[in-house]
């Protein structure tokens, strides 16, 4: 994991540094557009010598090598820099974002596997039933769809677009949400989570839904399971007992994502819905070349990838023993 982890941030650092239009160059056109906005000539706005003032302050006047050690030294202690777009410290940036990123990916990730392990279940035990067709119908729907494409349906039928006014049109609360009681500030959160909470567990749900059933449907055809429905055993008692546990090994594999939730900001759904997540933040800092923010990222979710992993490999051993010999 370590090796991993330096050759991500030294692969994403040395890329950054071909991107144009950085910190620097930004500063530079903002004083020559404000000499221009005066009236004066936009190529004496600035000399030289301001010019490496600037690539100084913002330490650019170091070789390339020398700030990528200077950053991963910071990054070991915690300090991930200051965010040049905000001006304030990238953890505090990152953290500011993170409860309703989190909140969106753990309700999403709990909810889709509280849901999508029974039904892909009950699919498999229905296979070529009328149920099972309809469902994949609806399930199939889901995951072509888009989620922000999804979120505009919703929001034209259910939010007050044309049809029905049953939610909220945008954001995470309401105007009024300080001057209301505790239990009603919840009520309201959650009213206006329904909607961007649909599209972003749409995709994963149909997903996880058609894995678990081709999963078991692989199992229950296998000869152990033959001989213990011949051995007198009831074939849903083989099911949970037998084929289930190992149906569960391809399911282990999202479960790794659970590390990673608290970046499961989505940039197109955000925009629909208003949400100041950890999709916008992304795009904006790329956009703003906000180098530092950007690393910042891309070091704490590569992080959480990799104990991410290392925690599905682990479920692994738990959920069939006979890998540990491996």
């Amino acid at each position: 994991m370590i090796p991993t982890i330096l050759g991500i941030t030294l692969a994403c650092f040395a890329l950054i540094q071909f991107v144009p239009g950085g910190p620097v160059e930004q500063m530079i056109a903002n004083i020559r557009a404000a000499s221009v906005a005066r009236g004066a000539d936009p190529a004496a706005a600035i000399s030289p010598a301001e010019i490496e003032n600037i690539k100084k302050n913002f330490g650019f006047d170091q070789p390339a090598y020398v700030r990528y050690f200077t950053w991963l030294g910071g990054a070991i202690t915690g300090d991930l820099g200051q965010s040049y777009s905000y001006n304030r410290p990238v953890m505090g940036v990152i953290l500011e974002r993170m409860p309703i990123s989190l909140f969106f990916g753990l309700t999403s990730f709990l909810l889709s596997y509280a849901v999508c392990i029974p039904l892909g279940m009950w699919k498999a035990r229905k296979h070529h039933s009328l149920f099972d067709t309809m469902s994949s119908i609806v399930i199939f729907a889901g995951y072509v769809i888009p989620g922000y494409a999804l979120g505009i349906l919703l929001i034209i039928f259910f939010a007050g677009g044309t049809f029905l006014d049953l939610f909220p049109l945008r954001g995470v609360v309401s105007d009024n949400f300080e001057m209301l009681s505790f239990p009603a500030q919840v009520l309201d959160f959650l009213h206006h989570m329904v909607l961007p909470m649909i599209c972003y567990m749409v995709g994963e749900f149909a997903f996880l839904t058609m894995l678990m059933k081709n999963s078991i449907l692989e199992e229950i055809r296998k000869d152990y399971m033959r001989t213990a429905v011949l051995k007198g055993m009831l074939p849903k008692t083989a099911l949970f007992r037998h084929a289930l546990r190992n149906a569960l090994i391809p399911i282990a594999t999202r479960m790794s994502e659970i590390f990673t939730l608290v970046f499961a900001g989505a940039l197109l759904i955000e925009k629909v819905f208003d949400i100041d997540g950890m999709g916008l933040l992304v795009w904006n800092s790329i956009v703003s070349r906000d180098y530092n923010v950007v690393m910042g990222i891309i070091l704490i979710s590569s992080l959480l990838t990799l104990f991410g992993r290392l925690f599905s490999d682990l479920l692994y051993t738990y959920i069939d023993p006979r890998i540990r010999l491996q």
